[in-house]
């Protein structure tokens, strides 16, 4: 997760002014008033009362021509018959473009309020529809948030595991020293084995079991029921011998643990083993980043030093696949460790590599909670938030104290991180937040106050959901 910011003057003439028209003695009539428009007199008023139009048009002393009948309609204060209709408006009259109304006269009152009111009823609308799209956007969100709390309150709630039966395929599940029930139902869920996160453990609580689990690979089968995979995994015919099961975002000590319990070797054969980085041609101080994640059947008498080559090798691989050059491969496992532990869902790798693109464009910190962990050694606690001390934690690893990139990876990063680390996606993002600890969604912001908006609903999950893993 991510983390703080940082004319014209003239005066245009009146129209009363254009509209003043001088007239000639002969057709001007009685004396004008001071302000210059004709006062007829008591009978002059009643001989030129204007007829209705009617009238008008019929009477034997009306003006021989069209312009002249215009302009005696203009000098009596009238507002001039309009022109016929061209032969383009009648077009337009067929095609519904201009209604009746509107062809050969002016239009009235009526028509006016009529078009206010259309306008009217379209701005209601767009209220409405304004107002329902926030109440489902709303709801969108409480959804999605308290979508649990929901279902159990209404009696909605959705089958926890999977029903017997629907096993198919298979799948391996390591076990490693240290997993307590909790964990091993998060990781049957991430590799599809149960339904919810905690269908296992939820099981182990209902049956009031507390098992001892043996740490090592197991065969089991994807969209299985907890009961059965509790079986498979207490069931010493379901471990697979000399394998190993490595995940991506493992460090490297975590990774020579998993090596030995899968092998049977000795730990302190494969401390040996990846304490040189030189001795494969890797140009670092550690082999952090370069132990490829992988599910791996050895074959019997390699030795540690054997094994470690084998996933260096195959690190090399996938950094060729992605046209990395050689001169940039520690830039590129280190920046695609940070994406392989912020992220979760396929989408976003690429779009929290854009973020540290930006942000090391932008001269920010990147300010990343797994490099402050991973620097003080808390990465580990099952939880996304970092502790007061971590983040001041003056170490090479902690972005939230150096700038730019990290002293190196801080876990060993798979193929869609280290292709995300070359090809960001496009987009102006700057902070992300995970705010579905079982979903792994993630809100990206441009923006400070859209990244604030992202972590209160972080905050909201967390609250409804007993702050799991935040």
């Amino acid at each position: 997760m991510t983390d703080r910011p940082p004319h014209d003057n003239s005066v245009p003439t009146s129209r009363r002014a254009a509209r003043a028209a001088s007239q000639s003695p002969a057709s001007q009539g009685p004396a004008s008033t001071p302000g210059g428009a004709a006062r007829p007199d008591d009978s002059s008023r009643a001989e030129h009362t204007p007829t209705p139009a009617a009238e008008h048009r019929g009477s034997v002393d009306a003006p021989a021509s069209r312009e002249q009948d215009l302009g005696e309609q203009a000098s009596y204060g009238q507002t001039p018959r309009a022109a016929a209709p061209a032969v383009g408006t009648l077009d337009a009259l067929f095609t519904g473009d201009v209604s009746t109304h509107e062809v050969g006269a002016v239009p009235s009152r009526h028509d006016r309020d009529r078009k206010k009111s259309r306008i009217a009823k379209w701005v209601v609308l767009i209220v409405i529809l304004a107002i329902l799209g926030s109440i489902v956007a709303a709801g969108a969100w409480v959804w999605n948030t308290y979508e649990p709390q929901i279902r159990s309150a209404m009696g909605w709630e959705e089958p926890k595991d999977f029903e017997p039966g629907e096993a198919t395929g298979e799948v391996l599940v390591t076990v490693v020293s240290g997993d307590t029930g909790s964990t091993i139902s998060q990781t049957l869920f991430d590799q599809g084995v149960t339904k919810t996160p905690t269908a296992f453990y939820d099981h182990l609580i209902a049956t009031a079991q507390d098992p001892t689990f043996q740490p090592g690979v197991y065969a089991l089968q994807q969209r299985m029921t907890s009961e059965a995979a509790l079986t498979l995994i207490l069931d010493p015919a379901s471990k697979r011998q000399n394998a190993a099961q490595l995940r991506e975002g493992l460090t490297v000590d975590q990774t020579v643990e998993v090596l030995a319990q899968g092998t049977g070797m000795p730990v302190e054969d494969f401390t040996a083993a990846v304490a040189d980085p030189s001795a494969y041609g890797v140009a670092a101080d550690t082999l952090e980043g370069w132990l490829f994640p992988a599910t791996y059947q050895f074959d019997p008498g390699l030795s540690a030093t054997d094994i470690v080559r084998t996933m260096v090798d195959r690190t090399l691989e996938s950094l060729d696949a992605a046209g990395v050059p050689q001169e940039r491969h520690e830039e590129i496992l280190t920046t695609a460790s940070i994406i392989q532990r912020e992220a979760r869902l396929s989408d976003d790798f690429y779009k929290v590599s854009r973020v540290i693109a930006n942000r090391l464009a932008d001269g920010m910190p990147l300010q990343m909670d797994s490099t402050a962990q991973y620097g003080y050694n808390e990465m580990h606690d099952g939880t996304v938030s970092s502790s007061a001390e971590a983040l001041e934690d003056d170490n090479p690893w902690n972005t939230y104290v150096r700038a730019g990139l990290p002293a190196g990876p801080i876990a060993n990063p798979g193929d869609e991180a280290i292709d995300a680390a070359m090809n960001p996606a496009d987009g102006p993002w700057l902070y992300f937040v995970t705010w579905n600890m079982d979903t792994g969604e993630t809100i990206f912001s441009a923006t400070y106050e859209e990244h604030q908006a992202g972590i209160e609903q972080w905050h909201a999950w967390c609250d409804a959901n007993d702050n799991r893993g935040c």
